[in-house]
């Protein structure tokens, strides 16, 4: 076992961990942060994706150790200072960009990501961007929907595109 430490949300925390423990498992058993979610274990869906120093991650696909001394962001950090929802979090509510919720996580986290690079994105631009992402519940158009409504675009006359 190795003591890991890291920032996470603007916290520093250290963890025992074995050299084989994922970032995911390690925010969720090591810390108790179950927001980030593991959906295949593979970096295939998204589910389980993070912030470490400012760039999006599948948590799932590094080693904890990778990522000591680093600044990890994850859904639980997403949040403003006083408790309330981040302009990404209400336009996923608001746009009605989840359903189940357990892709909502990767997607918040990977529309900041996708907004903090390209504080306009087209349409096409979000879908893209999303690709890594998998939902198995809403088909997309309401999670784009709340990306482009999150970069303050209006999105009021935006139908349904098949892509």
């Amino acid at each position: 076992m190795t003591k890991v430490t890291m920032t996470v949300n603007g916290k520093t925390v250290s963890a025992d961990t074995e050299g084989r423990t994922l970032l995911s498992s390690f925010l969720r058993d090591g810390l108790g942060m179950t927001g980030t979610h593991i959906g295949c274990d593979t970096s295939q869906c998204g589910a389980c994706l993070v912030h470490v120093d400012g760039k999006a991650v599948k948590s799932c696909s590094v080693f904890a150790q990778e990522v000591a001394g680093a600044q990890v962001r994850t859904i639980e950090g997403m949040a403003n200072a006083d408790g309330s929802l981040s302009v990404i979090q209400q336009a996923f509510q608001d746009h009605h960009g989840l359903q189940c919720g357990f892709c909502t996580p990767g997607m918040v986290m990977s529309a900041a990501a996708l907004l903090a690079e390209n504080p306009k994105p087209t349409e096409h631009e979000v879908r893209h961007y999303l690709e890594g992402n998998l939902c198995r519940c809403t088909g997309y158009h309401n999670i784009v929907k709340a990306v482009l409504a999150a970069s303050g675009q209006d999105v009021s006359g935006l139908g349904v595109a098949a892509e």
